[in-house]
């Protein structure tokens, strides 16, 4: 029998979590949330959400200071456990960001997270607002969407080799939107802001 599905999202200081927490609510999850690594330890769900709006350096900074890294690397990668980074919680899965100063990141995927003004001359920054997402390969995250129209609000994007990159965006030029690598999978627009097609997206991960 399968497991029922569980989700800790963590709360690390990067931003206001409330968001994320309602929309499982709203599709029928009662999620946990863990501040620190022993709370990520302590409730052992079987999903891990780490959303965040805010800068990769502080945000990695929380993340060593809170314990949740060691925690992260034990769950995710020695239980592979399903992982769902949302924004900087999906830039922060490559090895290096580039925002004010250069950054370690977690090193799970190969790749840099960059200035999105990089792929295009007079981009507006940050980008705000609603886009299309063109899935790149087969991802159960896709599973039966209403629509691909997200909502995405960021100034960086990542830069990965294909091998890693499920769906990608247009914004004066192409960046990649989503991220997959086995149990690992980071979305650079927000889901719990995207009505249907974030709701659908956040039950197939729930569903993984």
């Amino acid at each position: 029998m399968p497991l029922k599905p569980s989700v800790s999202v963590i709360d690390y200081g990067i931003g206001n979590i409330s968001s994320v927490v309602n929309a499982l609510l709203r599709i029928g999850c009662s999620p946990k949330v863990a501040v620190d690594g022993e709370i990520l330890r302590r409730d052992a769900t079987n999903h891990i959400i780490l959303p965040g709006v805010g800068a990769i350096g502080q945000a990695m900074h929380n993340i060593e200071e809170r314990g949740i890294r060691e925690a992260l690397q034990e769950r995710v990668i020695g239980d592979e456990v399903p992982y769902l980074g949302i924004c900087v919680g999906m830039q922060i899965l490559v090895e290096s960001g580039e925002e004010f100063g250069d950054h370690k990141c977690l090193g799970w995927i190969p790749g840099r997270t960059c200035n999105l003004a990089s792929i295009g001359e007079s981009l507006r920054v940050p980008h705000v607002g609603w886009n299309t997402i063109e899935p790149k390969r087969e991802d159960p995250l896709f599973n039966e969407l209403p629509d691909t129209h997200f909502y995405f609000v960021h100034s960086y994007c990542v830069e990965c080799p294909e091998q890693f990159v499920t769906a990608e965006t247009e914004y004066g030029g192409s960046f990649i939107a989503c991220i997959r690598k086995g149990n690992i999978a980071g979305v650079q627009f927000h889901p719990e802001k995207s009505a249907a097609a974030g709701d659908t997206l956040l039950k197939n991960f729930l569903g993984i």
